[in-house]
């Protein structure tokens, strides 16, 4: 059984039907009672990092997380979802994120090495490079177009912890991943095939449901 993590700020429709597609059983749980024996979890996002961190704490899940990652369960970020994995933010101010990957969130510069502008967000489709295509999340994903909405990046001191990346004017995480805990930036759920290889991936080969 896979919880679905629901603090009010993901996608969750979108989410549920790929893993129906998958059949794949799962629960939605606003409250960490409601989904506490779970084999895994997916924690999707959608929005501001700020006002993301203030409802995980208001609905009582950041220790939740915390204490799932330390006790081996599998767990994976989804956009958002992802960058509230790291340290920090600079979204709206310093904001202390989860702190389960080394590094911080910031805005796309908006400019490039050469000083020309180019567009914030960033938005649809672009390839990924695996960096570490042994990787079991990675079995069967090829370096294929995935789907981005965003406008804040990822940096990261650990590259070790990046198994795919994208260029976007700079190097985008795409994928990263430390033992239980992995998250993408893209969308899987709407990133088709490579997308639902991943979910698939992270059901069936980490929470091997």
């Amino acid at each position: 059984m896979i919880g679905i993590i629901d603090y009010g700020m993901g996608n969750l429709f979108s989410v549920s039907k790929a893993l129906e597609r998958l059949k794949v059983p799962y629960k939605f749980g606003e409250r960490p009672a409601e989904i506490e024996n779970c084999d895994g979890y997916i924690l999707p996002g959608v929005g501001a990092f700020p006002d993301a961190m203030k409802a995980l704490e208001e609905h009582g899940f950041i220790p939740f997380i915390k204490e799932k990652v330390k006790a081996g369960v599998p767990i994976y970020g989804i956009c958002l979802g992802m960058q509230l994995l790291f340290e920090s933010s600079d979204e709206g101010g310093e904001t202390e994120g989860l702190g389960l990957f080394p590094g911080k969130i910031v805005r796309f510069p908006g400019v490039n090495e050469q000083g020309k502008s180019y567009k914030v967000p960033h938005m649809g489709w672009n390839k990924m490079n695996l960096l570490q295509p042994e990787e079991p999340l990675l079995s069967d994903v090829k370096e294929e177009y995935v789907y981005f909405v965003h406008s804040f990046v990822a940096q990261t001191p650990d590259p070790s912890i990046l198994y795919a990346t994208a260029d976007y004017h700079l190097e985008v995480p795409a994928i990263v991943g430390r033992n239980n805990l992995v998250a993408s930036q893209f969308h899987p759920e709407k990133s088709g095939r490579a997308g639902m290889q991943l979910l698939e991936n992270f059901c069936k080969v980490m929470v091997k449901q």
